[in-house]
């Protein structure tokens, strides 16, 4: 496949530690046990979609069998054993999705081809992805293995539902957690990926990608070439606010203010112009809870606090639930509604000096008194029982 065709996430995936993004731990860990040549037999890596685990797990293969040494790792060009790594089709290095092949039958394969030692590496290396797929029979045939694994043989075991996995896989692997990456690392690699790729933008472009991606940068791969295919010459903001469903924040100060004056009819009326434009409920509802959390404490200053928090009780509540409403339109209609007639806060400063918050301590006193009263005859009468009881 010609380099120009691929899709960004494939044309720009890492073949080396320096070019990894956001996870620095981890590659630096890896690379400072292989030059101590403290390498275990059963690596675990964990995290979220896109960040990087089955890049780092053929990374892994490479820096293990470069014919180079890691110190020159793939320094100028690749190796005869690292261009095969990457091309998926090295002979000791052997990828296995465990979402397909979720069998013991599979696992024993796995296990015999195992036993015999590298052809024409160090190592003979397994990389199964989504490894939590495998089913139990499957993790005890490889349990076995993990035990007492060949010391040729090294096994990198990628997931994303830790959860799923067995306790006693987990004991016998190396473990290490990629974490979710940053929004501005992120937005940096989008923005050499399109100067590469020679695109203009605007800013505002990169940093709502960034956001949609949650922290999985194969998912602001794949949005950015959506968005690339989409716009001509440059990323708009208008397009891209159009094709996401992105709310303007004036746009929900708007619906909050008349929020605030009750103004139900005239509210429900943007809302609907909102939906009307092809926005989803699940994007107006999280982009309004967004701009809440974002603007709390400016919107304190015409809002009472404890009723704001209030309100992004119930939107947050609604954005929960929204999956099982049967109408959901309807259902945000009447949520928005409520917003306009949450009850006032008392202020608790004027509620302590006002004659209400007295005349209650009062009555509290005196339920206080009265109730001391009687438990002071029950006792009286008890004792007066147990007395008599005692007698002969």
């Amino acid at each position: 496949m010609n380099n120009n065709s691929k899709v960004l996430a494939l044309k720009y995936r890492p073949s080396t530690f320096d070019g990894l993004i956001g996870q620095d731990v981890v590659g630096e860990t890896i690379i400072n046990s292989i030059k101590a040549n403290k390498i275990p037999n059963a690596y675990l890596f964990t995290g979220i979609r896109g960040v990087g685990k089955t890049t780092i797990a053929r990374i892994v293969a490479k820096s293990l069998n470069c014919l180079n040494g890691i110190e020159k790792l793939c320094s100028t060009k690749l190796c005869e054993n690292c261009e095969s790594i990457s091309n998926s089709s090295h002979i000791d290095v052997l990828e296995m999705d465990a979402a397909s092949k979720t069998g013991v039958d599979d696992v024993r394969d796995l296990i015999e081809f195992s036993r015999y030692g590298p052809t024409s590496s160090k190592y003979k290396i397994f990389i199964i992805d989504e490894v939590h797929m495998l089913t139990k029979e499957a993790f005890n045939a490889l349990l076995k293995t993990l035990e007492e694994p060949p010391n040729h043989t090294v096994f990198i075991l990628c997931t994303t539902e830790l959860h799923k996995m067995p306790a006693t896989i987990l004991s016998r692997t190396q473990r290490f957690d990629f974490k979710r990456i940053s929004y501005s690392d992120i937005e940096s690699q989008l923005k050499n990926i399109l100067k590469e790729e020679k695109m203009d933008y605007e800013q505002e472009c990169l940093q709502i990608i960034s956001e949609k991606s949650e922290g999985s940068m194969r998912d602001a791969l794949s949005m950015l070439d959506q968005m690339i295919c989409l716009c001509d010459n440059k990323l708009s903001l208008e397009i891209i606010n159009n094709a996401y469903g992105i709310v303007e924040d004036e746009v929900y100060s708007s619906i909050l203010n008349l929020v605030g004056k009750k103004n139900g009819n005239e509210m429900l009326s943007l809302l609907n112009n909102i939906l009307d434009r092809g926005v989803s409920l699940d994007d107006f509802v999280s982009g309004f809870n967004k701009f809440l959390r974002i603007n709390f404490f400016n919107l304190t200053k015409e809002i009472d606090e404890i009723d704001l928090i209030r309100i992004m009780d119930m939107t947050l509540k609604f954005q929960s639930s929204i999956k099982h409403i049967n109408q959901p339109k309807i259902a945000l209609e009447i949520l928005m509604l409520k917003l306009s007639h949450i009850d006032k806060s008392i202020n608790i400063s004027k509620f302590l000096k006002s004659g209400d918050y007295q005349d209650l301590k009062n009555y509290n006193n005196e339920d206080n008194i009265e109730l001391s009263s009687k438990d002071k005859n029950i006792d009286i009468k008890n004792s007066e029982q147990d007395i008599k009881e005692d007698l002969p």
